[in-house]
């Protein structure tokens, strides 16, 4: 089994989890407002099949893609909560129709891309490998807005996630300097060493053992940080440095301009 086996298998199974929950909800269930200001549950879910789309499209169809591309110029900025928004204004059962469908075809995309050749996207082209891990992150993430939303206790379901958010810490760490670059600072020269406990009780690590700055804590803390969903101030991390310890107040795993938080609890 490839790395990407591995990594579309996470996928769907975190997919799963998300699709199980919201399944069964009557129409108020869908209407029911989340942490995301604006954001519906419809709307999440709605935002989560319409990146899967156009993840299809720019791995299989150059002439979509380049097209989609140019509408996005129109309004780089509300492009795709526009997508999402309209998207959301489709029934339940339709909504879970297309979000199914547009799993799969994401799933058979990303294998279908030559091997060693990268797929456009809004920003650097990216690997198949990389985009399901990107989609991976989105999903985990909404999905925690989506359980709160409807009342499940998002820890609950920390067990049946397990040791899959690695890919959401991972990519957490490697965003490290975009993160500094787009609230205008610097980044460090020197690598952090970043230590984080494991759901399992396992230890990830990064960067060179005897670094001066870094960070340690628990994994499931950094991946609520970095997709900031937390607040840096409810969270168990430990940063050692002045570098280290702002980049935890600037985190953030997704592409795109600095997103707001969440206020501390």
């Amino acid at each position: 089994m490839t790395l990407l086996d591995d990594l579309l298998d996470d996928l769907l199974a975190e997919s799963d989890l998300l699709w199980n929950a919201v399944a069964g909800l009557d129409e108020a269930g869908w209407r029911r407002p989340t942490p995301a200001a604006g954001w519906d549950v419809a709307t999440q879910i709605a935002h989560l099949l319409w990146t899967d789309e156009v993840a299809a499209i720019a791995a299989t169809d150059k002439g979509a893609w380049d097209a989609l591309v140019l509408r996005a110029m129109e309004d780089p900025a509300g492009f795709v909560d526009a997508g999402a928004l309209e998207v959301a204004r489709l029934s339940p059962q339709a909504l879970l129709a297309r979000w199914g469908s547009a799993r799969t075809a994401l799933a058979d995309a990303l294998r279908g891309v030559p091997a060693g050749e990268k797929m456009p996207w809004f920003g650097p082209p990216m690997s198949p490998a990389s985009m399901a891990t990107a989609r991976f992150m989105e999903t985990w993430a909404h999905a925690l807005d989506v359980y709160e939303a409807i009342g499940i206790e998002p820890e609950a379901l920390r067990s049946q996630s397990g040791d899959r958010i690695r890919h959401v810490a991972h990519l957490g760490v490697r965003t490290r300097d975009f993160a500094y670059s787009v609230h205008g600072l610097e980044a460090p020269a020197e690598e952090f060493r970043i230590e984080l406990t494991a759901p399992s009780g396992e230890t990830w690590t990064w960067g060179r053992e005897r670094a001066a700055q870094g960070v340690v804590g628990s994994a499931y803390d950094f991946c609520l940080l970095v997709t900031q969903r937390r607040h840096r101030d409810d969270t168990d991390l430990v940063a050692t440095g002045e570098d280290a310890e702002r980049w935890l107040g600037v985190a953030q795993a997704f592409a795109g301009p600095p997103g707001e938080g969440r206020a501390p609890r």
